[in-house]
């Protein structure tokens, strides 16, 4: 099963379970977990090769989905939170095993297949010469010839760095074969899920999109959608309060 971090203690509410998006992990999510854990039961999952989740050849929707289910059958039918690549992959999973998902959180991704490539990201981190490294700020620099020229994305991607191994807690071998498949969405989907849907999206990102309704719609027939003015694709680490505060009023309303 996934390696799963818990915060708080079991409530009357439905528990809420979190999942993150590529190159991300449950810790990424430790500040948004804990906040949210104060009325509810949370757990962040690190997803299949990623964090300290095993390792597999495979990254694709369906799988990802089934290793979702295992956890939901372990810690009960629950709300689910997904951004990006988890956004996706918890997408599949209300669709494929929706008397496990309570309710859906969406952040900032569609239903869709994506033009662009995250390939330029893997390509970097392989670059770094692990030997070399022997504090973060080695790598960020290495990052940074490599062409990564947000700091925020170094420093992100510097958070899957097991600094004590030497080593990245990402598979990149696999996510570089993948990466259609990440930025696809399974063709053959089908079915609806009839529960109450949330797309939180940031007002300044380009992934959820007006021309994306209509499929959104046919999936999720209760869909409703909210954007988070001043932030972007990772609007939960530019707006964490604001995005903490709309997560909380629409799982409480």
């Amino acid at each position: 099963m996934l390696n799963m971090i818990s915060h708080g203690e079991p409530t009357d509410l439905n528990p809420l379970l979190i999942v993150h998006g590529l190159y991300g992990s449950a810790r990424n999510w430790g500040v948004v977990a804990k906040k949210l854990s104060a009325e509810r039961q949370v757990f962040a999952v690190d997803m299949r090769n990623h964090g300290v989740s095993d390792w597999q050849d495979s990254h694709n929707y369906p799988d990802l989905a089934g290793d979702l289910a295992e956890v939901l059958q372990e810690i009960g039918p629950a709300d689910v939170l997904g951004h990006s690549m988890g956004g996706k992959a918890s997408m599949v999973t209300a669709l494929q095993h929706t008397e496990l998902v309570k309710r859906l959180i969406v952040a900032d991704i569609a239903p869709v297949a994506y033009g662009h490539t995250q390939l330029p990201f893997i390509h970097a981190m392989k670059k770094v010469d692990l030997s070399l490294v022997e504090k973060r700020s080695d790598a960020l620099a290495q990052l940074e010839a490599a062409g990564v020229d947000d700091p925020t994305l170094r420093s992100f991607f510097t958070q899957s760095l097991d600094l004590k191994e030497n080593k990245w807690r990402l598979n990149l071998d696999v996510l570089e074969v993948e990466m259609p498949k990440i930025m696809g969405f399974p063709e053959d989907i089908s079915g609806e899920y009839q529960n109450p849907t949330l797309f939180l999206s940031g007002a300044n990102s380009d992934y959820v999109l007006p021309e994306h309704r209509p499929v959104i719609r046919q999936l999720f027939p209760k869909a409703k959608f909210v954007k988070m003015s001043g932030a972007g694709h990772w609007l939960h680490a530019e707006k964490p309060n604001e995005f903490i505060a709309t997560v909380r009023a629409w799982l409480n309303r």
